[in-house]
């Protein structure tokens, strides 16, 4: 599928593998007007697209336990993952979870390609079904906005341009707010809008460089986020094979193309060469030629073919998600054995992942014996160790943590107070001493088991080892 098709009695140009479609031969970047998209999985997008925007710009507002339910704060190394506070410490379960991401990504893109980039990626929600739709209404489908660009700047052309960039800057504004709501929390974000900008420097001047930054991007940068800067379509080489499912174009049942009236002199293929599945698609390219790293699998080819098919009185599915067998073999994209099973070790990784982020603790501790120090007699019948305890607290509340010993065969004395009061979403500090009868030494080590209780409940168990001296 990805070799060039020949046309009736000429070869088919290969000039879009030299480079990527939005620049030309002399490396100059090329605008691209995409028609406005119709059809049945344009709605179906559309409405996911509104599902969508109501998570992005609803989720800031959810709270649990008084806490966001996602937030990135990447300048305090906090992070809040379904309500849970997340630490340097929980470090380890971040490179977990990157890993199991990435591993992810292989397995999704090996079965279903690019169906993430088309239907689920921010950037093309965004772009396409906010931005576009924006210069649409105020512009006009893509043939009025190449004929206003050709237009002389008169006032309604200025008016028109203004209005479109006013927006775009407007929308991207609000996405900045709410992005910036996703880092330091929605109390925040209502503080810097609410109170005098003199008290918020940093978070104002954040503001509007995120403003600028997605302005930059959906008015002018565009396409170029997906074909220069992601990396996705350039590991599609990597990660997709014959049997993974794409946009494709079926060139069995399509080839040899041409228009109406060769379709009229000599039996042809379906395809009428009527080029709408390049008008209308987002980054330029002709799907036609295979498939190649710009296309996101936004199946505005799709509608776009099965429209003309209809007009045509030919069957629908000239341009379909397909995988390369089986255009080849002429047979319907199926739900393999290969895809279920990626499906299944993609939803365990899912599973997973959540087991490790649920149930990570709420209050961690670290105990460690008092280095240089060896145990104390006490007394005639005792013997005590010194320990010292590092405990975080990840919870909304402060926490007054006693230590007991989980056989009750000895005594545990904090020094200086009776518990180790550590304030929420802090850290506290302390050492204690284990007293044991020294009948209950055996060895030169003995292993402790202690519980961590925040009062009468415990919320841990720890080990940790006694020294003392062997009984005789």
């Amino acid at each position: 599928m990805s070799k060039p098709i020949e046309h009736l009695n000429e070869i088919h140009t290969e000039e879009f593998r030299d480079r990527i479609a939005t620049v030309d031969e002399s490396g100059h970047r090329k605008w691209i007007y995409a028609h406005k998209p119709k059809g049945k999985l344009y709605k179906i997008r559309s409405w996911l697209s509104y599902l969508y925007f109501l998570i992005f710009f609803g989720l800031p507002f959810v709270q649990i336990n008084g806490r966001p339910l996602f937030q990135f704060n990447i300048p305090e190394a906090k992070f809040i993952i379904f309500g849970k506070v997340f630490w340097p410490q929980d470090f380890f379960i971040f490179g977990l979870t990157m890993i199991t991401f990435i591993f992810f990504i292989i397995l999704f893109t090996a079965a279903f390609g690019r169906l993430f980039c088309g239907w689920a990626c921010p950037q093309t929600n965004f772009m396409e079904m906010m931005f576009r739709k924006v210069e649409y209404l105020v512009l006009g489908d893509a043939g009025a906005q190449k004929q206003l660009k050709k237009a002389p700047w008169t006032t309604g052309k200025i008016v028109k341009i203004a209005t479109k960039h006013i927006l775009f800057y407007l929308l991207s504004f609000i996405i900045a707010n709410f992005f910036l709501a996703y880092i330091i929390g929605m109390k925040q974000l209502e503080k810097i809008i609410t109170e005098p900008v003199s008290e918020h420097i940093v978070g104002f001047a954040s503001l509007l460089v995120f403003s600028g930054v997605f302005y930059a991007v959906y008015a002018f940068f565009r396409e170029q986020a997906c074909t220069v800067v992601c990396p996705y379509g350039r590991l599609q080489s990597v990660l997709l094979d014959k049997n993974s499912m794409i946009v494709a174009y079926d060139y069995k049942r399509g080839e040899p193309r041409g228009n109406f009236k060769k379709q009229a002199e000599q039996k042809l293929g379906d395809c009428v060469d009527c080029f709408q599945c390049v008008r209308v698609c987002p980054t330029g390219i002709d799907i036609r030629n295979g498939v190649q790293m710009e296309c996101v699998g936004c199946t505005a080819c799709i509608d776009a073919c099965n429209d003309v098919m209809d007009k045509v009185g030919k069957p629908r599915g000239l341009i379909r998600y397909a995988s390369e067998n089986s255009i080849a073999e002429g047979i319907p994209l199926r739900y393999t054995a290969r895809m279920k099973m990626y499906t299944a070790l993609c939803s365990l990784v899912l599973v997973v992942l959540s087991f490790i982020l649920m149930s990570r603790k709420d209050v961690d501790a670290t105990i460690m014996r008092t280095p240089g120090i060896l145990y104390q007699e006490r007394g005639a019948d005792s013997v005590s160790n010194l320990y010292n305890i590092k405990v975080v607290n990840k919870t909304t509340k402060d926490v007054p943590l006693s230590i007991k010993l989980e056989d009750g065969k000895g005594v545990v004395s904090i020094i200086g107070k009776p518990y180790i009061n550590v304030q929420k979403e802090g850290q506290g500090a302390g050492s204690f001493f284990v007293i044991l009868p020294k009948r209950m030494i055996r060895d030169r080590k003995t292993k402790l088991i202690l519980g961590l209780y925040e009062n009468d409940k415990r919320i841990a168990i720890m080990s940790t080892n006694f020294l003392g001296p062997v009984s005789e």
